[in-house]
């Protein structure tokens, strides 16, 4: 038998929905994670993008535990002296809904070209409805990965 080393050309995409709605951050954005990669079929290849694209609804709907919401920060810094720039999860959750689960995913997957790659095939959305019926998404369960 021959090992088959499956590129980005011959990977087997689908599209999948997961519902956001009263999961915690963490653990969903694992989950979402791993099936970006591909973790998740048995032709995972490390250097490949071989995942799905994932298609996030709900995600105005998601729980912090604890006082997270008060307490967790989200840092950035331009670079400059006096740069660094403080938001509230409960703050940037008000701004923007979707920020949350896409930097949660962000942390999780590789850094680099390919990992930048693999980010384009995250679609997040705070309601219910989204643009992506045409592709015939299928509905997981993110409770059973």
């Amino acid at each position: 038998m021959k090992t088959q080393s499956i590129n980005t050309a011959n990977a087997n995409r689908e599209w999948v929905v997961v519902d956001a709605a009263g999961q915690p951050v963490g653990r969903l954005a694992s989950r979402i994670a791993a099936i970006l990669r591909g973790k998740h079929k048995p032709t995972f290849t490390p250097n490949a993008d071989t995942g799905d694209f994932v298609v996030v609804i709900n995600s105005d709907k998601v729980s912090l535990s604890g006082k997270k919401w008060q307490d967790k920060m989200y840092r950035s810094h331009s670079g400059y002296f006096g740069g660094l720039k403080e938001i509230s999860a409960e703050l940037l959750h008000e701004k923007d809904p979707t920020a949350i689960i896409s930097i949660a995913v962000q942390g999780m997957i590789p850094r680099g070209p390919l990992g930048r790659k693999i980010f384009t095939k995250l679609k997040v959305y705070a309601g219910t409805e989204h643009p992506h019926g045409a592709q015939n998404p299928r509905n997981i369960d993110t409770s059973k990965i």
